[in-house]
């Protein structure tokens, strides 16, 4: 935004700037800044754990870990919160089993987050809460192993919390018998379910984040948008009426951007997982000498190519009524907003004015 400024406004940004400088120490300020973004980033985090999405969650994650470095953060509350992002990062990773957390390859992600989950007892304010998790915490990590076929992992992550913690001798009695039997689906097992942990963690971070609010950054930036969502929508609304083709260079430069590695494979601290393996969805490429032979045993002829037609994408009854739906709520000609709260199977605002025209001229709306 300060690029399309004129120049007399940002001399007088940069007067206000060196005003502010004066008056207030630049490092606390700093200090505050920080500590706003952390809060919003970790707010973030707990909103991605509660919605599934690894890689919006691992993305969060790596910003955190990057934050969290400076020596701003000391306090308590901080130091807490650090803590609880290391706890749901083994949660959500914790089917995967080649995602380490500890020097010890043996402790898997879930066993890692029982180890952190002792640390944080001081945090929950229900006490069957925190009991309940832990043994979730050592069932699953016990049923993980089961359902991937390693029997003898199994074993080891149970006989590893008979070392390391203390839980019930019952859950204890009941893990080996179905270790030995190898019987993954066993009944006792369906009180400790995966999905059951995570909607445990999630009433833990519900209640933690009524209790701590961790929202300043976020209401603000909130307000933010909203204030200007009619000026964007209007501006949208023309672009959709004239859109400006992309030139070639522009859809080859769009279409081979270098893909991001979300984490690094490093053991630096208590955030960053280390992977033998891709931590998340990888995508198998094959070496270059064998893509070129295979690319070189039968070149295509343009002429063999057949050209297809891209198909019609028809209009069903469901996607008229996410379309009614959306003009009820935001507004006939705020399609770009409409967009944002349904699936359109890829469709564009450009072809979301145009099915409103057709159901006017049908009658079907007014």
């Amino acid at each position: 935004m300060n690029e399309v400024m004129e120049p007399e406004n940002n001399n007088t940004a940069a007067s206000d700037a060196h005003t502010v400088d004066e008056s207030v120490s630049f490092s606390k300020v700093t200090t505050v800044a920080s500590q706003w973004m952390l809060d919003f980033m970790f707010v973030s985090l707990c909103r991605h754990f509660k919605e599934g999405k690894l890689d919006e969650f691992n993305e969060v994650l790596s910003i955190v870990d990057a934050i969290s470095q400076s020596p701003s953060f000391n306090g308590k509350l901080h130091e807490e919160k650090k803590l609880i992002c290391a706890f749901i990062a083994r949660v959500i990773h914790g089917k995967q089993l080649e995602v380490l957390f500890e020097e010890d390859n043996s402790v898997m992600p879930l066993m890692s987050a029982a180890n952190i989950w002792s640390n944080l007892e001081h945090t929950v304010a229900d006490g069957s809460l925190f009991e309940k998790t832990a043994e979730l915490l050592i069932a699953q990590s016990v049923a993980v192993c089961l359902e991937k076929g390693q029997r003898t992992s199994a074993s080891s992550a149970l006989k590893w919390f008979k070392n390391h913690h203390q839980f019930p001798q019952k859950l204890g009695a009941k893990l080996s018998k179905i270790v030995a039997q190898g019987d993954t689906y066993h009944p006792y097992l369906m009180n400790f379910t995966f999905n059951r942990l995570l909607e445990t963690v999630q009433s833990y971070l519900d209640a933690y984040l009524e209790k701590n609010p961790s929202d300043y950054l976020l209401k603000a930036a909130t307000e933010m948008v909203q204030s200007s969502q009619y000026t964007e929508d209007r501006e949208d609304v023309k672009s959709e009426d004239s859109p400006v083709p992309k030139t070639t260079n522009e859809l080859t430069t769009n279409s081979h951007k270098p893909k991001r590695k979300l984490l690094s494979s490093k053991m630096t601290d208590l955030l960053k997982p280390e992977s033998s393996k891709k931590l998340c969805v990888s995508v198998k490429r094959l070496p270059t000498n064998e893509v070129s032979q295979k690319t070189s045993e039968k070149p295509v002829e343009a002429s063999e190519i057949p050209k297809r037609r891209k198909p019609h994408q028809k209009w069903t009854l469901q996607l008229d009524k996410y379309l009614k739906d959306g003009v009820k709520r935001h507004g006939q000609g705020r399609w770009s907003q409409i967009l944002k709260d349904y699936d359109f199977e890829g469709r564009t605002g450009t072809m979301l004015k145009d099915r409103w025209r057709v159901l006017l001229r049908s009658h079907e709306v007014s």
